[in-house]
């Protein structure tokens, strides 16, 4: 008994001995936590349970030039329902009743939401989707719906919002507006007036301490946000709304017209530099339809063709090499440089013509024998006065991606003779649609050539924060005696030359056609296609735009590829809207001054208005814009079909005006 009770006893000290030890491991332990190991586990304990969350800045607003918005951010939201949530009592006394509410907003059977729904709760689906993309008003209401009202812990009802870019005015100039997106590799890729002045419109996002409490949820832990979120300035475009939809249909018309591949159009203010209105194109293969994809304008580099031969006008009379009234034998239409052949578009030529006819007419025998005749034994003096003008540069847009513009220099290794004959004529030269419309507008501007601006004023509220003044990238192409004779032979272009079929009496015009070829060096041929082009400015004695137009591939079976014809009528339409509508008038004299004519018209259209004021009137010929003003003032609402001035109403003049009646207004 004595050695049972003796094994017992040295049990009962191991297990004491070992409980000792383990609770000096414990102590030791606890120790090691609180003192060496303290700081770590504080922090761990804090970064789970306290977090900084982001506050998103509003991102600012683009405006045009008019005020009218461009580019905005709007609230838009998602609702999912938590199918378990809801009490068994709630959901099956309003399931019914919000599915027949879902059914009034979203546009499906009300049957089918009821499915959906109770399919949810049986399969404990915490997070069906029950719709996205979805106003401040559709979400409002939605909110308000039986079931849902009882919020998120009886109701199920989970919201989620995110804030999107919108642009009020559509597709249009949607390329250089811009915006943000994530690219196929993941990358975010930011274009346009969006990605160029980010660091403006993005603003700073603010910072919110919030720790973590019951049933996962995060509540701020003060009152007051860590960092405050800084809204984004908003951006002044110099894009003109009303400019801005002319060129856009003006383009896509005579694009679908000719079923070209693609196309461009850039009117500029011909003093500042201002662009009015920039519109890119190009043909989706799959529906045929046209969109803004690539900034043509900016990006695309090509051979311009014709429209180069103002760079060789530019440089004989700039250099006194030749007057415009030298002449030149066109020779049947082709001359052979090296065994390669330079012909004219008119067949057999034009037999012996001045130079100046020569440019009129567009005759590349013409223009190349003056180029190569004069500098042939120097052609680093013609490509210098290339590089003079700055045409050798890009212009330093703020947008990623500026095409660069192509100018051989004899130093180059793969200069060649026949370099300087085809350079002559727009080829083995390449420049960018927004490059070659720079060097006209300095023509049009006296010489001065001004740096393309997409951007006026960066503004809070009322407050300037940045301008953006005309930037001038050279002060003068050449002497006013060569600006002179210029504006004179682009204005004969269009009187006589080849855009003689663009000549109107109405108002003036001066410009030039360009039709080259591409890719004729690739497949044998078998890929080229032609390039229209026409670039100008208007009015032509005191230029206030200059505009040009580019289409790419437009249909050969036509018969109608040159510059006239297909990217002409463009420019025409774009200038004899802008100058018809919106005259300039350089002075106004003696404006207070009464005519005895003009106060007895007044007083009698005032007598008869007094008494017609319950009557349509006839607004034939008035602007768009006019005629929707005087007839909504009446109480009669309007509907308007294209843009431009009143060519056809619904509702003849003379009718009785019955309140809310609609008229429909033809525009031109």
């Amino acid at each position: 008994m004595a050695v049972e009770d003796k094994y017992i006893s040295y049990r009962i000290y191991l297990v004491a001995f070992a409980i000792l030890l383990m609770a000096i491991a414990i102590a030791v332990k606890l120790t090691n936590i609180q003192w060496v190991e303290g700081d770590y586990y504080r922090k761990l304990a804090k970064e789970r349970t306290v977090k900084n969350f982001v506050i998103p800045a509003n991102k600012g607003n683009i405006y045009s030039a008019d005020g009218s918005l461009l580019a905005t951010s709007i609230p838009n939201y998602e609702i999912r329902f938590d199918a378990v949530a809801p009490k068994a009592e709630a959901f099956e006394k309003n399931v019914k009743s919000l599915s027949d509410s879902l059914a009034s907003v979203l546009g499906k059977p009300s049957n089918f939401f009821e499915n959906e729904l109770r399919k949810a709760r049986a399969n404990k689906n915490r997070y069906y989707l029950v719709a996205r993309k979805l106003s401040y008003t559709q979400y409002s209401k939605i909110k308000s719906f039986p079931l849902f009202n009882l919020g998120a812990y009886k109701g199920g009802i989970i919201i989620e919002q995110e804030t999107v870019r919108e642009h009020p005015i559509g597709k249009i100039a949607e390329r250089t507006i811009g915006y943000d997106r994530i690219d196929e590799s993941g990358q975010l890729k930011r274009v346009g007036i969006e990605g160029a002045f980010g660091k403006y419109l993005n603003g700073k996002d603010g910072k919110i301490l919030k720790q973590k409490i019951a049933k996962g949820q995060w509540k701020p832990i003060r009152d007051v946000n860590e960092v405050d979120p800084q809204d984004g300035y908003d951006v002044i475009s110099t894009i003109d709304v009303y400019i801005q939809d002319i060129a856009h249909h003006a383009l896509l018309k005579q694009l679908e017209e000719y079923g070209a591949e693609h196309g461009c159009v850039v009117v500029m203010e011909t003093k500042t530099g201002q662009v009015k209105a920039i519109s890119n194109l190009g043909r989706d293969e799959k529906s045929g339809n046209y969109y803004e994809t690539i900034n043509y304008a900016v990006a695309e580099s090509h051979e311009p063709g014709s429209t180069f031969k103002l760079v060789d006008m530019i440089a004989l009379l700039d250099d006194n090499k030749v007057d415009t009234s030298k002449v030149y034998d066109s020779r049947g239409g082709v001359i052979t440089y090296r065994g390669d052949k330079v012909r004219d578009s008119h067949e057999g030529g034009y037999g012996k013509i001045s130079l100046g006819k020569g440019f009129e007419v567009s005759s590349n025998t013409i223009l190349v024998q003056a180029v190569v005749e004069n500098y042939k034994n120097n052609p680093q003096q013609f490509i210098d006065r290339i590089n003079k003008m700055g045409l050798n540069k890009p212009l330093g847009l703020p947008f990623q991606g500026e095409g660069k513009p192509i100018v051989h220099q004899t130093s180059d290794k793969n200069w060649n003779p026949n370099i300087l004959p085809w350079m002559a004529f727009g080829y083995s030269v390449a420049m960018t649609p927004l490059q070659t419309l720079t060097l006209y507008n300095a023509v049009a501007n006296n010489g001065e050539m001004v740096k393309p601006q997409f951007v006026s004023e960066i503004k809070e509220w009322n407050k300037t924060i940045k301008k953006y003044d005309k930037q001038i990238i050279n002060p003068k192409i050449c002497s006013d005696a060569t600006i002179k004779k210029l504006k004179a032979l682009l204005s004969n272009v269009v009187k006589r030359g080849t855009g003689a079929k663009l000549y109107s009496k109405d108002f003036s015009m001066a410009g030039k056609t360009g039709t080259a070829q591409a890719n004729y060096g690739k497949n044998g041929g078998n890929d080229k296609h032609y390039i229209s082009s026409f670039v100008g400015f208007f009015p032509a004695e005191h230029p206030k735009y200059s505009c040009i137009v580019v289409v790419h591939a437009p249909n050969t079976s036509m018969n109608n590829y040159y510059g006239a014809d297909v990217a002409g009528p463009v420019f025409k339409r774009i200038a004899q809207k802008i100058f018809t509508d919106a005259p300039s008038t350089n002075e106004i004299k003696n404006l207070n001054r009464k005519i005895a004519k003009q106060e007895n018209n007044y007083d009698s259209y005032f007598v008869k208005s007094e008494k017609k004021l319950q009557l349509i009137p006839n607004v034939k010929g008035m602007s768009g814009m006019d005629a929707v003003s005087l007839l909504e003032n009446l109480g009669v609402k309007v509907r308007a079909i294209g843009v431009g001035k009143v060519k056809k109403q619904s509702l003849a003049a003379g009718q009785n005006i019955v309140k809310n009646t609609t008229i429909l207004l033809e525009l031109s």
